[in-house]
């Protein structure tokens, strides 16, 4: 049964091009450890009927077969030579772990 990762992705003003380079090394970096990007969504204004926490710049939607796929992902150590640009750039991020039903 897959696992379903989803993050809200918060970024520091003005560091949104050094985010899209770290974004340009962990995505691909998915699809090593079987994983697939379902969605990626940066939503605009309109977007938001309601909400109660802070809006995120995006939204990513990742499964993949196994937690364990998932955490060889995050050991990765290509993607860890990148963390400094995601620490320079992400203020903060909320990751929910779930199953399909």
């Amino acid at each position: 049964m897959n696992i379903y990762i989803t993050q809200l992705i918060y970024i520091k003003d003005g560091k949104e091009d050094i985010f899209d380079q770290f974004e340009s090394i962990a995505i691909p970096a998915i699809a090593k450890y079987n994983g697939k990007l379902l969605l990626r969504v940066r939503p605009d204004e309109n977007a938001f009927i309601e909400h109660a926490i802070e809006k995120p710049y995006e939204i990513h939607l990742a499964s993949f077969p196994t937690n364990e796929d998932f955490q060889l992902l995050m050991q990765d150590e290509e993607r860890k030579k990148f963390l400094h640009l995601k620490e320079d750039a992400i203020q903060s991020t909320i990751l929910i772990k779930g199953n399909e039903l």
